[in-house]
């Protein structure tokens, strides 16, 4: 039974750690600094420095639309009780942590609260992302405008933070705008290596005369699989077959020096893949 469960269990333990890293994030470095953090939670940030209303309360209270349009275009029991999950955690641990934290932050610095805010609050999001969750907000809103007028995820997200960020300069100044992009960029980034992680590989495509000797040695050497893939050559007309193998970075030297080797007039392409899962990598 616990077998079954784990999967689930596992997904929320990671979509509530993500929410406690993005509330982190934003209570002591964005905010103390007058940074924006883009989508919902920007625009609290925004109406709390007129009103002095809860952050974390206006997050909540501002996904509810959302949410049901993400019901409407998205559906799904899933997208409901982890989109739920995701918004109800991060704003209680938004206002929760305002008793604790300190409310001018760790500095005054403001390029080291966009830094350090930006890659703490990217963590929360890939740990909400693996968790097969969304954060609400802009990317409920990004997904809609993808599912429902094939805007791209990436215009999508362009067009919601860059009016956030707009608004943000008026309210706290345009420096403070400048910061929150770049913010938003490396927040981007660290939420994509959360996500997909940092093992990036290699795959190579060997056109070789010597199928069969360079195939041997990367088995003997490396303990690689090799995938034989039949081909024709389109000048010659001559059958010419194409190894296909993925490797790390560390190995890619040791395979090139296999294949001159065993055959110097070879071709081989060098590509890079985010990810390999399976025998000899990460498992699914």
């Amino acid at each position: 039974m616990l077998n079954r469960s784990w999967p689930s269990i596992r997904d929320y333990l990671l979509i509530l750690t993500g929410a406690l890293f993005q509330a982190v994030g934003i209570r002591l470095f964005l905010i103390p600094a007058n940074l924006a953090s883009g989508g919902v939670s920007g625009i609290a940030q925004l109406i709390n420095k007129f009103t002095g209303w809860p952050i974390g309360l206006m997050v909540f209270i501002g996904n509810i639309p959302l949410f049901l349009l993400g019901w409407r275009f998205l559906g799904g029991r899933r997208f409901a009780l982890r989109t739920t999950t995701a918004v109800a955690a991060y704003s209680f641990f938004v206002d929760f942590l305002a008793l604790f934290l300190p409310v001018e932050g760790l500095t005054d610095d403001i390029l080291l609260n966009s830094l350090y805010g930006a890659v703490v609050s990217g963590i929360g999001y890939g740990l909400v992302y693996r968790g097969q969750g969304t954060s609400g907000g802009s990317d409920v809103l990004a997904r809609i405008l993808n599912h429902w007028r094939g805007v791209s995820m990436t215009q999508s997200y362009l067009l919601v933070d860059s009016a956030v960020i707009l608004g943000a300069g008026v309210v706290f100044g345009w420096k403070q705008a400048l910061y929150a992009l770049i913010a938003l960029y490396v927040s981007g980034l660290t939420a994509e290596t959360t996500l997909e992680g940092a093992e990036t590989v290699r795959t190579a495509l060997i056109i070789t005369r010597e199928p069969e000797v360079v195939a041997q040695k990367i088995l003997e050497e490396l303990a690689r699989g090799v995938t034989l893939i039949p081909s024709t050559g389109a000048y010659t007309g001559a059958p010419r077959p194409v190894l296909y193998c993925v490797v790390s970075r560390s190995e890619v030297v040791t395979l090139k020096t296999i294949v001159h080797k065993a055959d110097p007039q070879a071709f081989m392409v060098i590509g890079q893949a985010h990810e390999a899962l399976g025998e000899g990598f990460k498992p699914f």
